[in-house]
């Protein structure tokens, strides 16, 4: 197809949303004022230029909207689970194995990971930290290893692959044009990859600095004044007294996403079970934690017991369009760039009519990339970082992954590999174990460390882990 001023807007576009990210600027305003100038170019009409950032926006959000949900469902659900003590009750155990400062470390790993993987790292930072954190310097561990511990495994291996919500492979699959399930399980191994490597760097770089166990660590650490930045908000919302139901579902909780998590193992391993398609995984984890949620607001009060689920669910409704609400602009302008959604965003009746933006420039300049796997791999990662800068790790996904898409075909790699190298770029960066400006404030808040010096011990095990991760991607996919 002959490239048209509508390709070349459509480039700069996206370069100025780079660049804006660079300087560490919001890209919502840019994603819609290109959106408008595309469409505008494009059409030759003012006012349908004003159609393409609502119907931009509108494509993007029906495309999205099961993220927005399983992010509520699983946010109200934490909120009823917090009624009754239960977040605290699955904890606790926890508490006794943390004998020394080693131990101490690779169980706020766990803990973190685990809690990550369900609810995101929000809920995890001040559970861990609330009620971990000064058992672990109690233990020994010194503040500085406990807020890795939780950063690397929290904002860093659980949300980068984003496994069993999958939001973050589901916005960039969708860019992509590929399948979730498949773009899932690369990022799950790659995230694991870069997270065991990281972890391992991080841990033998603060080894030498752990103690003996004693109770003057402890009271050393509580004579530091917590950061004024995200700790007290969050400490707040941790509940004080438990429901004689708290042990009950600290049990029942833990033990259906275990059962749910086998099947969906078996499923996708065996021919005992029909395997999932697409994003099957999420919604039974989502009409779980439906069950869960109204059996726990249930059992704390059954007389409001319907009010308060609506109430929970507002909550989470509310909490979803704050964490992802800017997410709908910006996907909504690189959502152009593939033929099969522009088709719907620029009112066109036959997608083969409608011009791929982004993919059309990719195949005008293919004479002058370089076909090598690694060097599209390395590019993509390398994007995906600086879309982090930003401090959210989401925003960048739609980019990542319609450059995947578009230039997977070009050098011979699965655009869902390049994909998965993009959001591991993107989420790693961004989500919160490089980015100051991040919720990486919170987690140094909740240690009492200061929050650049976080970055700079994480910097180097967090790159080394995600070069290596690139290249056994690109080398077993």
């Amino acid at each position: 197809m002959e490239l048209t001023a509508g390709h070349w807007m459509y480039l700069i576009g996206t370069c100025v949303i780079i660049f804006t990210m660079l300087f560490r600027q919001n890209v919502v305003v840019p994603a819609i004022l290109v959106t408008f100038l595309v469409g505008w170019i494009y059409s030759g009409s003012f006012s349908f230029g004003l159609q393409t950032i609502f119907n931009a926006s509108l494509t993007a959000a029906g495309e999205l909207f099961n993220i927005f949900l399983i992010i509520s469902i699983m946010t109200a659900l934490l909120h009823s689970l917090k009624s009754l003590g239960t977040d605290e009750q699955m904890i606790t155990p926890f508490q006794r194995v943390m004998k020394n400062g080693y131990i101490s470390f690779w169980v706020i790993v766990f803990v973190t990971y685990s809690i990550s993987l369900f609810f995101w790292p929000t809920p995890a930072v001040p559970l861990v930290g609330a009620l971990l954190i000064p058992v672990a310097i109690r233990a020994g561990l010194p503040p500085i290893g406990a807020a890795i511990a939780i950063s690397l495994a929290g904002q860093g291996m659980a949300l980068s692959s984003d496994y069993i919500i999958q939001i973050a492979p589901s916005l960039t699959a969708t860019a992509a044009s590929v399948d979730v399930g498949t773009l899932a399980d690369r990022a799950f191994i790659l995230s694991i990859i870069t997270g065991i490597t990281a972890l391992i760097l991080a841990y033998l770089s603060i080894r030498k600095l752990i103690l003996r166990p004693s109770s003057e660590h402890l009271l050393s650490w509580n004579k530091i004044e917590s950061s004024p930045n995200g700790a007290k908000e969050e400490t707040e919302s941790i509940p004080t007294q438990r429901s004689k139901y708290s042990t009950l579902f600290a049990l029942l909780v833990p033990g259906t996403f275990l059962i749910i998590i086998v099947y969906m193992i078996l499923a996708k391993f065996s021919d005992v079970l029909p395997s999932f398609e697409g994003g099957s995984g999420a919604a039974l984890i989502g009409g779980a934690s439906v069950i869960l949620l109204i059996a726990a607001t249930f059992f704390k009060e059954a007389r409001s017991s319907l009010t308060n689920v609506s109430n929970h669910l507002v909550k989470g409704f509310v909490f979803a369009f704050k964490a992802m609400g800017p997410v709908i602009p910006i996907a909504g302008f690189f959502f152009i760039g593939s033929g099969e959604l522009a088709a719907s965003i620029l009112g066109s009746t036959s997608v083969e009519e409608t011009p791929s933006f982004l993919f059309d420039l990719i195949l005008a300049g293919q004479s002058y990339i370089p076909e090598s796997s690694f060097i599209a791999g390395f590019g993509i990662l390398l994007i995906g970082m600086i879309t982090g800068l930003d401090g959210s790790g989401f925003s960048g996904l739609p980019l990542v992954g319609a450059l995947s898409g578009a230039l997977g075909q070009s050098v011979g790699v699965d655009p869902a590999t390049l994909g998965a190298i993009g959001q591991m770029g993107a989420i790693w960066v961004g989500g919160g174990t490089l980015i100051a400006w991040s919720s990486l404030v919170a987690v140094a808040g909740f240690a009492k460390v200061p929050v650049m010096e976080l970055v700079r011990r994480s910097f180097i095990p967090v790159v080394v882990g995600l070069i290596i991760a690139t290249i056994i991607g690109l080398w077993i996919f």
